[in-house]
């Protein structure tokens, strides 16, 4: 079995070249067949964990979230990332004795992005989100574990698509420690090129949640990383309420029809 310092290494050799996709599996299960499908590193996803409890996306306390991602991590046989959301603080400090908690967990990476959840004033001041990314990295210098540190901007998330302020968060996260760069929802070449341009050489994390690219023409652009979030497991949902809406609705079965043999997935693996 790998120990974290393989998988932490494994990690780090993953974004040194060429572009791979990290999808976001949301429980054991999801988690074994992602990384038997051959993916070379996971992520877990904030909204398919929440999902999974009844809650919606940013409902999940600390201690909730550290027990997912021990789960996820354990589970895996590749590297994992964890989408540590905004390191459930607000203060630098605490940011910092947090990520330490989930270094410990066993991931081979961290994300820490800057949205406060509140929609009034949904961006952390750039001076404060600079300095919980600065303190994210000392934490995990301080723990000796080499954990690779994705800093994200989420502007285009909240409702704040400024793409000139997105980079220079970035690009602010990158010197301040972060190993690599990540701004959901940019969807256009010149938005990814522009941030890729920005960060260089350092890599970046793109999310694709809509058929607007591919993963070669990401890699084509520079494209480092590709994740998915919780659209994989919004697929999963989509196919579960479709087939329950029907029978709800219409007494028919017709969505239990071409489906997959998910016990055969499974069976083989030792108990």
């Amino acid at each position: 079995m790998s120990t974290q310092h393989d998988l932490v290494a494994e990690f780090h050799r993953l974004h040194s070249e060429g572009c791979f996709v990290m999808p976001n599996p949301w429980d054991i299960g999801s988690t074994v067949a992602l990384a038997d499908l051959g993916f070379p590193a996971l992520a877990t996803t904030s909204a398919g964990s929440a999902w999974t409890m009844g809650r919606s996306d940013n409902q999940l306390v600390l201690d909730q979230v550290l027990a997912h991602i021990r789960t996820i991590a354990e589970a895996s046989s590749v590297p994992v990332n964890a989408d540590f959301e905004g390191g459930y603080a607000d203060e630098p400090e605490k940011v910092a004795e947090h990520v330490k908690l989930a270094v410990a967990t066993g991931i081979a990476g961290l994300s820490i992005e800057d949205s406060t959840g509140d929609s009034r004033n949904p961006l952390y001041g750039f001076e404060q989100a600079v300095e919980r990314v600065r303190a994210a990295r000392q934490a995990i210098d301080e723990t000796g574990s080499g954990v690779l540190l994705t800093g994200r901007s989420e502007g285009f998330v909240v409702g704040r698509p400024d793409i000139e302020e997105t980079i220079r968060r970035l690009a602010a996260y990158a010197a301040a420690g972060a190993d690599c760069l990540y701004a959901p929802r940019i969807s256009t070449v010149e938005q990814i090129s522009a941030v890729i341009a920005a960060v260089s050489p350092k890599p970046v994390n793109l999310l694709v949640n809509a058929p607007f690219i591919t993963v070669d023409e990401a890699a084509s652009l520079g494209v480092r990383r590709i994740s998915v979030g919780g659209t994989l497991a919004r697929t999963a949902w989509a196919g579960l309420l479709q087939a329950a809406r029907e029978i709800a609705e219409q007494g028919t079965f017709n969505s239990f029809q071409g489906l997959p043999n998910v016990d055969a997935l499974f069976q083989d693996r030792p108990l």
